[in-house]
């Protein structure tokens, strides 16, 4: 029974929470809503400026971008930077060898990045970048601690900056403040961000949405079906004593 409360109150801690260098993070809610097309298109032009120049997504063809409601010249002009037809998939010419020695380690592929970290993670990790001379690139991260990639978008958020606090006896992150503005403002960003991630999460599994509303069609029909096999069932076996 303690293993079984303890077994539920970590599944219940798992979506507020990330393990990074053996702290806790708090992760934010992200403004996932898949039903929401004009979020993804600009969602999938913020993927193709900021992400796929280093990281890939070699699962996703460009033409099935269609199915958010965008043409393929749209596509062709706007978001084809690195393919030239529809049908190819999301690749990046760097090569793995030269991401490795420049970056630590080789920048992952996106196309399942959402199912492997979760929407929460990814919304407050592209939001918690900061600065850090000590690092190669210049750059930490309070979910990722130590991480190799640098911010690609702090042109738009701008340069933020740690205030350190002291727990147990050592100086910890207590928050992050603005110290030098992008060229949004931090709510713009934070927007864009959700759009950001609100893609990722439907380029994991562009069909999960018409896969749940095929689930709720097939779970009305059964209980429809049960209904009536229950009364053919009371009208085969009436005479049956």
């Amino acid at each position: 029974m303690k293993r079984l409360k303890h077994f539920l109150f970590l599944l219940a801690a798992a979506p507020v929470v990330a393990f990074a260098a053996g702290a806790t993070v708090h992760l934010d809610k992200a403004p996932v809503n898949l039903t929401d097309k004009e979020s993804l298109q600009r969602g999938a032009r913020v993927f193709v400026n900021y992400c796929l120049s280093c990281h890939s997504a070699s699962v996703m063809r460009y033409s099935r971008l269609q199915d958010l409601g965008l043409t393929e010249e749209q596509i062709k002009d706007n978001l084809m930077f690195a393919a030239e037809k529809p049908g190819e998939t999301m690749k990046v010419s760097m090569a793995k060898v030269d991401g490795k020695a420049w970056f630590g380690a080789t920048p992952p592929d996106l196309s399942v990045i959402s199912r492997s970290r979760g929407a929460d993670w990814l919304y407050t990790y592209l939001r918690s970048f900061y600065r850090d001379d000590s690092r190669a690139t210049g750059w930490n991260n309070t979910v990722f601690d130590k991480v190799g990639m640098p911010h690609v978008m702090w042109n738009l958020q701008g340069e933020l900056a740690p205030v350190y606090k002291t727990q147990g006896g050592h100086e910890v992150i207590e928050r992050l403040e603005l110290v030098k503005p992008g060229s949004v403002t931090l709510a713009q960003y934070d927007a864009m961000v959700g759009d950001l991630v609100n893609y990722l999460v439907w380029m994991g599994e562009p069909a999960q949405v018409q896969r749940k509303q095929l689930g709720v069609i097939v779970l009305l029909f059964l209980a429809v079906f049960f209904v009536v096999a229950y009364y053919l069932k009371k009208e085969f076996w009436k005479d049956i004593h």
